[in-house]
């Protein structure tokens, strides 16, 4: 809406706008204030804008905007000194607004803010014109922008439907495979279950067959031991009867008669072991059965362990080896742990062996010491000292077995002792026929 004041020309001067300057018309005021503004004198500008008369354009623009556009609106003469500088910069574009017709190619804002600062005539109408206009703009670019991006959304939304699409595909395979392996783990289940049942089914009758024999064994155990009981009373009484009919041939007897029943019970048993190799018929004279001494087999392998285990005097083994034809075989290495264990192997095996070899030097028996193969880390180089047999065991075989060899080797009835506190060995020389006789006994008697 324009109003005018009645009598003389109407130069715009009086026209006044009633609605606030649109925001695009006072952005290009703001700037034709600030170009203008570098071109006035400190005592040109308005006193609320004399501060500002150092800054840049751009800066006055941002930093006095509203400044300079209320200083605009209410200084005529500020206004009218901006209006000359904006005519010396646009002269053609002031012109066409003084001969009141805009260029058509001009853009609107420039033309309203040029028409805002010189007010010529029907400047409120161009004003109000460039307002609709940049508002038309902007709901066209808006509509624009509006429009690009609903295109985008769409766009997106489609990328999105195939993408849900495709993983909707994949999840569905995915969910397939899944249902199948289910599928096949289930009957993986009632076959291991089934497996399961029948391992069940043949455990409890394994578990009845096993109580079943364990039931007979109990009584066979218990039969043996009955029979073992009576046997053993009845040699009881044989053997009570035997030493009482032989107690008065022992007496008055010495220690030496003792040693040449011994004797001669070893000759007896290498004539019983050669009558066997020969295949000899029985006698019906047996001499030994005259002699007062301790018939072979009256005492257990375990009993004689035992005896020569728990026996600490070191003079047993000057007798055993007094006998015809005595057999030494030695568990090296047990025998040099039980003495010297601190020292290496290497000085071990020489101090046995030097031991040994005394030994046998002074009793004339027959001497075989036996090591352990796998304790050694190369071949050993060694000359056997005299009178002594030097053995180590082959791979996979043990020092024991080697020995328990050695035993087995021998004729039943030639006297074999063997030292070792191993009791495994010990047992097993003594079920095989030998001696045993501790390790710390025989480091006694090398002492």
């Amino acid at each position: 809406m324009v109003e005018t004041t009645g009598g003389g020309p109407q130069d715009g001067t009086t026209e006044v706008l009633d609605r606030p300057l649109p925001e695009g018309v006072r952005r290009r005021v703001v700037q034709i204030v600030a170009d203008g503004f570098g071109g006035l004198t400190v005592g040109e500008l308005p006193a609320q804008l004399r501060q500002y008369a150092r800054f840049a354009p751009n800066r006055r623009a941002k930093f006095a905007g509203n400044a300079m556009a209320a200083a605009l609106e209410t200084d005529p003469l500020f206004r009218q000194r901006i209006g000359e500088k904006l005519r010396e910069a646009q002269p053609e574009l002031t012109g066409a607004l003084d001969s009141g017709s805009p260029p058509p190619a001009a853009d609107p804002l420039d033309v309203a803010a040029a028409a805002y600062v010189l007010r010529p005539a029907g400047w409120v109408k161009l004003v109000t014109a460039a307002g609709e206009e940049a508002q038309r703009a902007d709901a066209e670019r808006a509509d624009e922008e509006t429009r690009a991006e609903l295109e985008r959304l769409r766009a997106e939304l489609d990328r999105a439907r195939e993408h849900t699409r495709s993983e909707t595909e994949r999840l569905r395979a995915e969910l397939e495979a899944a249902r199948k392996e289910t599928d096949s783990l289930h009957r993986k289940l009632r076959s291991a279950l089934s497996d399961v049942k029948r391992g069940e089914a043949a455990l409890r009758k394994l578990r009845a067959e096993t109580e079943s024999v364990r039931a007979e064994g109990h009584a066979q155990l218990s039969a043996a031991e009955s029979e073992s009981r009576r046997l053993k009373a009845r040699l009881g009484e044989t053997e009570a009867a035997l030493e009482a009919a032989r107690r008065a041939a022992r007496e008055g007897r010495s220690v030496e008669d003792m040693r040449v029943r011994l004797l001669l019970d070893t000759v007896l048993d290498a004539a019983q072991g050669l009558r066997r190799e020969l295949a000899l018929p029985p006698v019906s004279v047996r001499p030994a059965e005259t002699v007062d001494a301790v018939e072979p087999g009256r005492m257990t392998p375990k009993d004689i362990a035992a005896r020569a285990l728990s026996e600490n005097d070191p003079a047993i083994v000057d007798q055993l080896l007094a006998l015809p034809q005595a057999h030494l075989v030695v568990d090296g290495y047990n025998v040099t742990k039980t003495g010297y264990p601190q020292m290496p192997l290497e000085k071990q095996r020489l101090r046995l062996l030097g031991q040994l070899a005394q030994l046998a030097a002074q009793t004339g028996a027959e001497v075989t010491c036996v090591f352990d193969g796998a304790e050694l880390a190369a071949p050993v180089l060694l000359a056997p000292p005299r009178g002594v047999r030097v053995l180590f065991s082959k791979p996979g075989v043990t020092a024991d077995e080697l020995i328990r060899q050695l035993v087995r080797a021998e004729p039943p009835g030639r006297p074999v002792i063997v030292a070792s506190t191993d009791r495994e060995v010990a047992d097993g020389v003594a079920r095989a026929g030998a001696r045993p006789v501790a390790s710390a006994v025989l480091l006694k008697r090398l002492s």
